[in-house]
């Protein structure tokens, strides 16, 4: 009777092994990995937003399948991104890794990726190489390189002969830097100084008076998401503006999150970038109300559309696979899809597995009493130009 008892417990033991296994077989689990807490908070908080807006408008389950979504603070360090994405595979089994709001959580990323063939979506970070660092990612944010260029083009063509750049000393503020240089260069123009702030505990001040010394007809500038702010501050307090030196930058400059926030400093401000809150579209407007309303009127910024687009192209790829949650397989469908996003048309490269997409060059202005990005002009289809080049 023991034996009998005990191979009864067993099969059914067994049994519930399965139920879990099937279960498990039917859930595909996103890992997003996020800095929630300390100074890129709000990159996190933006495309967290938005990905639970995409879950709720487009439900949890595709092709079949239930849609799990696991957050996870990452504080916006690269040791720590890497120990809970090694946990999210192991552990947790998931299927697709997503987030990264830093270049260096990006990097740290790339090799669990490859060796558990997970794809990893990054919706924030924005160093050009990043791709090339694992065949498992794709990206749905952008390249410094490709929101570069039109800010470069324009103010070579808006007469600006010579400028002063600043940007932070990390992977994207040195993709800028460079690109900004190259392309403003080659059409005549010259960079008299090139001025790297930590990334930590930045302070701006010192290198505003270095820029203010040169004696520029501008000021190109690049930080982080959510650092604008203290940019425009002290751009301000060093009166740069009444030296007629233009203030002249990448989007994240000017972020729609904190934009408002920085008062009437940043009017006239013009940058080049991949979205607006205030991009002019039926999916944009539909973008923008229905995450203010689920935010407690929280306006989107890009980092948030990075993470819209990201979840699109995750559910996207999931319909083309029928549901096969196999790594290889969805990375697969990820390559050359293409959609209208709230930015506007984009595709995924089948090359390089990086978005393909309009740049906007835009003014900050005041529409309706709050401060925006106001589009002017657009460059279609923009490739991230240091892969291109390569292609």
């Amino acid at each position: 009777m023991k034996r009998r008892q005990f191979l009864a417990v067993l099969l059914a033991g067994l049994g519930l092994f399965g139920a879990a296994a099937a279960q498990a077989q039917q859930t595909v689990k996103i890992g997003l990995l996020l800095p929630m807490t300390g100074p890129f908070a709000s990159t996190g908080r933006q495309i967290e937003a938005a990905a639970r807006l995409y879950m709720q408008q487009n439900g949890n389950m595709v092709a079949g399948k239930k849609i799990e979504l696991i957050v996870k603070d990452d504080t916006g360090v690269a040791d720590v991104t890497k120990r809970l994405a090694q946990e999210l595979v192991v552990t947790e089994r998931v299927n697709v890794l997503a987030g990264f709001g830093l270049t260096p959580l990006a990097l740290a990323t790339a090799p669990i990726a490859t060796q558990a063939k997970v794809p990893a979506i990054v919706m924030a970070a924005a160093t050009s190489i990043i791709t090339e660092q694992s065949p498992y990612i794709a990206r749905t944010s952008f390249t410094l390189p490709q929101a570069t260029v039109g800010i470069a083009d324009w103010a070579a063509k808006n007469g600006i002969k010579k400028v002063v750049t600043m940007v932070t000393d990390y992977g994207p503020g040195h993709d800028a830097e460079k690109a900004f240089k190259e392309r403003f260069t080659k059409a005549g123009g010259q960079v008299a100084a090139e001025l790297r702030v930590p990334l930590q505990n930045p302070e701006f001040a010192p290198f505003l008076q270095r820029a203010r010394d040169a004696k520029p007809d501008a000021l190109f500038v690049f930080v982080p998401s959510g650092v604008g702010a203290l940019v425009m501050k002290q751009f301000a307090e060093r009166e740069l503006a009444k030296d007629g030196i233009r203030l002249i930058a990448t989007g994240d400059v000017t972020d729609d999150d904190i934009l408002n926030k920085m008062g009437d400093v940043a009017l006239g401000v013009v940058n080049s970038h991949h979205y607006s809150a205030a991009h002019k579209s039926p999916e944009n407007k539909a973008f923008v109300d229905a995450f203010r309303a689920a935010n407690k009127d929280m306006r989107p910024n890009f980092m948030a559309v990075g993470g819209w687009d990201g979840m699109h192209l995750v559910y996207q790829a999931l319909k083309k696979t029928n549901g096969d949650a196999d790594g290889t397989k969805l990375i697969e469908a990820m390559k050359g899809m293409s959609w209208t996003s709230p930015r506007g048309p984009v595709s995924i490269d089948p090359q390089t597995r990086d978005i393909v997409q309009n740049i906007y060059i835009r003014k900050v202005e005041k529409v309706d009493g709050e401060l925006y990005n106001v589009e002017f002009a657009t460059l279609e289809a923009v490739k991230d130009p240091v892969k291109a080049a390569k292609q």
